[in-house]
């Protein structure tokens, strides 16, 4: 292995932890922010480039009371009507959304679903996690197994932790993608705050299979690293991405984590 790309490995997995983690959750809160003036793939040809959307100036914290994380899957017994939706912040154009990007599609369910709903994320986003770890595998039993929703996650890293896991999880054996993210999900805070992320990520890779070699390999892949910030690039250039989560609903855009309740009415609106 090079020394450049030595660098590039340790540039992708370095930092104050505490310090990204802070960043991370302002960005990818449920309000808005503002555009970044730069978008990651001016500057892909760093490891750093990932950062780049985390630089505008994020808002100040909502102060919306959100239902703790055991709640959520509780009260799925709501009936529809009762369930207050997420207001829509307006839709985009679906035959474009579901143009082929720089990267292949990771999906599940269904090609000719009646529903389609596209997933913005960040790996080291809090609220990412709390989706995927108390919301999702619900939807995906009700709707995505069911033949009814065909569901599909692409990468928006705010920094280079986020897109370290990304590329792991891109360069995990064909069928784990999804397997591998939901296991750093559920790990967010072991690896996503660890002084050492680089060691941190590596004993969760092992885990899923890879090697010392593998690991670095993956790491230190420059393209695949471009590809991704192009994927988060297009994300807020073409479809307005500027927090994660984000979600498009058949093209309808919603900003932020929603329990299983507000998911379910939100595609039952749309069967």
């Amino acid at each position: 292995m090079s020394a450049s790309d030595t660098s590039l490995s340790k540039r992708l997995l370095s930092g104050v932890a505490i310090a990204v983690i802070a960043l991370v959750i302002a960005a990818c809160s449920d309000e808005k922010k503002e555009a970044a003036s730069t978008t990651p793939a001016e500057t892909a040809t760093s490891a750093d480039a990932t950062t780049t959307a985390s630089t505008a100036e994020a808002p100040a914290a909502s102060t919306e009371t959100k239902p703790a994380a055991g709640t959520e899957v509780a009260q799925a017994s709501t009936p529809a009507a009762e369930v207050e939706l997420p207001k829509s912040e307006g839709s985009v154009d679906v035959q474009k959304l579901m143009e082929p990007g720089p990267l292949p599609e990771m999906a599940l369910g269904k090609a000719d679903a009646p529903v389609t709903i596209v997933e913005y994320m960040s790996m080291t986003c809090p609220h990412c996690a709390a989706f995927h770890n108390n919301t999702f595998e619900a939807i995906k039993a009700k709707y995505i197994d069911t033949g009814k929703v065909r569901f599909i996650v692409r990468e928006f890293p705010f920094d280079p932790r986020a897109a370290a896991a990304f590329m792991l999880a891109r360069c995990a054996p064909e069928g784990q993608y999804f397997p591998m993210i939901s296991m750093l999900f559920k790990q967010q805070r072991q690896w996503a705050a660890a002084e050492n992320g680089r060691d941190a990520l590596l004993q969760m890779s092992k885990l899923a299979g890879f090697t010392q070699e593998s690991f670095e390999a993956c790491l230190t892949n420059q393209k695949l690293l471009d590809d991704v910030n192009a994927v988060m690039q297009r994300g807020a250039k073409e479809f307005g991405v500027q927090s994660t989560p984000t979600f498009f609903v058949n093209g309808e855009h919603y900003s932020g984590d929603m329990s299983v309740d507000v998911m379910s009415a939100l595609i039952d609106g749309k069967l």
